[in-house]
């Protein structure tokens, strides 16, 4: 606080006369010692001057002149920082896997440390693959074609969790044209994403494209709703994610997978990208079946309300939803105002 270092035995009875013998600025401390019946003028970040042991602000004191009055008792708050108050050496300011975000790098530098040992980002690039795919702006004038739409919030959605994307392609469906464009993507990135050709068709060629790098395929499938043909490969030490290529199922399970696949290759815990919470369902939920269920939902207030739209195709709805609510596989009728699980989405 701006006032002035004071000695607490100065302060015994009222009022109190203290003559002013030197300024302690924020940057320029003053040198000097504060002796009985004394008090130096002070501001905000100086040091305390030797002698003294609280700060008294300015609202509480009249000058008259060298003389600094003061007609009230000291409060309780003694206006000092003590050294190692906040951290002190030899603590852990931040845990290895921390994010370092705005208030991390505040912490970082607050300790004097000129840099830290960070991961480097992991580079992504994202396949689309579909002979229906065309550039957003250009479907409307392709027969049967369709804009391509999910690689757009993968990109964004990697981002957000600390991917740079470098590169995008969109890949038709043929196989001898699919081999270099995979094996372009996996010399360029540490994971690549691949949405589309997931399934079981004549030309879902999504896996198949990185069969001759030696793909080893760490699971087929998952028993979900949506997302079911969602798969992860590895080809040496790059990851393969094939997502469906309804914009719903790649949305939800790029969020599911994609998401804390990232914060694992950054040193995070697998806690921060699947951080579950709890709100209250704003209406009703029929039985699940054998693959767990994910539902878009808004979350207003605490309350959890499902979309009435929860088809795979959906591309509004995603734009409404900002959460997932959780239902375990075999699970009877949720009833509104039951608790339920839920992941920011």
């Amino acid at each position: 606080m701006d006032g002035y270092a004071v000695r607490e035995d100065d302060l015994a009875a009222v009022p109190h006369r203290l003559k002013v013998i030197g300024e302690s600025f924020a940057g320029a401390g003053w040198t000097g010692t504060v002796t009985p019946g004394t008090c130096a003028r002070i501001f905000t970040g100086a040091p305390l001057p030797a002698g003294s042991d609280r700060v008294i602000v300015q609202e509480d004191v009249r000058r008259e002149g060298e003389v600094a009055v003061v007609d009230l008792g000291p409060s309780a708050n003694r206006h000092v920082r003590r050294r190692g108050s906040d951290f002190q050496t030899g603590e852990a300011l931040l845990p290895a896997g921390r994010l370092l975000n705005a208030r991390a790098i505040v912490a970082a530098a607050a300790a004097d440390i000129a840099g830290v040992e960070v991961f480097r980002r992991p580079r992504l690039y994202i396949l689309s693959t579909g002979d229906e795919l065309a550039q957003p702006g250009t479907a409307r004038e392709q027969p049967d074609a369709i804009p391509e739409s999910v690689s757009f919030g993968v990109v964004a959605l990697a981002q957000q969790w600390g991917a740079t994307c470098v590169g995008r392609t969109r890949v038709g469906d043929e196989l001898a044209a699919m081999h270099p464009i995979a094996e372009t993507a996996l010399g360029a990135a540490e994971v690549v994403v691949v949405t589309g050709g997931a399934s079981v068709g004549e030309k879902d060629f999504a896996k198949a494209m990185f069969e001759p790098l030696e793909l080893e395929l760490v699971f087929s499938k998952v028993a979900i709703k949506p997302g079911k043909p969602v798969w992860i490969g590895r080809v040496d030490d790059r990851f393969v994610l094939g997502l469906p290529g309804n914009p719903t199922s790649a949305l939800v399970t790029a969020r599911l997978l994609l998401a804390p696949l990232l914060a694992l290759m950054q040193g995070r815990a697998l806690e921060d990208a699947l951080s579950w919470s709890e709100a209250t369902l704003g209406s009703p939920l029929p039985s699940c079946g054998p693959r767990e269920t994910f539902h878009r939902a808004r979350l207003r207030n605490g309350t959890a309300d499902v979309l009435a739209f929860q088809d795979s195709h959906a591309q509004k709805a995603l734009a409404d939803a900002d959460v997932l609510v959780r239902q375990r596989a075999n699970s009877p009728e949720r009833l509104a105002s039951e608790p339920v699980e839920i992941l920011d989405f």
